[in-house]
């Protein structure tokens, strides 16, 4: 099965409209999503009026403006706030209390974290932190595009085939399963990603391959691919 690389629509309101609020909103944006921007601060609110679906100047920490913004009908809210962890804080607590399903919150700093998790935020991230362990990941392991951790020791992890001796070959000619121990979810050739490809598919040179299995296999996978180059 093949489809256009193109994410399914849902809603998300993010609140702080700060560096990572507002990147995180033009990036949804541009990916077709539906947003609704929220920040206490009316300069801001102004200034992506034209670039959210919909942009409203509220205080987060108050309950009532909560409630008539109406955040339990999205699916994902992205508690943004920068500096003021105590605003955080209190807003992740007033979200969860309202029954909202999905909030993910921004952290500044382990202990923030670690509050935000006690609180009650479904995913906390620290992007700075991540930004870096990511970049780090690439330079030492290049043919790595991205790396995401499972828990258990399994994960979940995108390939680039960069090399002459991995392209022109089936699945089962290069039988990644058999060899490193990994199941391929997806291949990405030219913009059209196949989902559960056949073991007749062919790898191009470029191709960008999705895989699952221990940290330790795909380490492997990467290592052969600088072998054979």
């Amino acid at each position: 099965m093949k489809v256009k690389e193109k994410a399914m629509q849902q809603t998300y309101a993010i609140i702080g409209l700060g560096r990572f609020g507002s990147s995180l909103l033009e990036a949804l944006i541009n990916a077709n999503q539906e947003v609704l921007a929220i920040d206490k601060d009316p300069e801001r609110v102004e200034d992506y009026m034209e670039v959210a679906t919909h942009a409203v100047i509220a205080d987060a920490q108050e309950e009532e403006a909560l409630v008539e913004l109406d955040l339990t009908s999205f699916d994902h809210v992205v508690v943004c706030i920068g500096h003021n962890q105590q605003a955080s804080i209190l807003t992740t607590i007033l979200l969860k209390d309202l029954g909202v399903h999905n909030v993910i919150a921004k952290a500044e700093n382990k202990l923030h974290a670690r509050v935000l998790d006690k609180v009650g935020a479904d995913q906390v991230v620290r992007p700075e932190t991540e930004m870096a362990q990511r970049l780090a990941e690439q330079l030492i392991s290049p043919n790595v595009l991205s790396f995401v951790d499972l828990g258990d020791a399994t994960a979940f992890a995108e390939i680039k085939v960069a090399n002459l001796k991995f392209s022109n070959q089936t699945i089962a000619e290069l039988d990644i399963q058999g060899k490193y121990g990994l199941t391929v979810v997806s291949i990405k050739s030219q913009g059209d990603i196949t989902i559960s490809p056949e073991v007749d598919t062919t790898v191009q040179i470029g191709d960008i391959i999705t895989v699952i299995g221990k940290h330790s296999d795909v380490q492997r996978l990467d290592e052969a691919l600088d072998k054979t180059k």
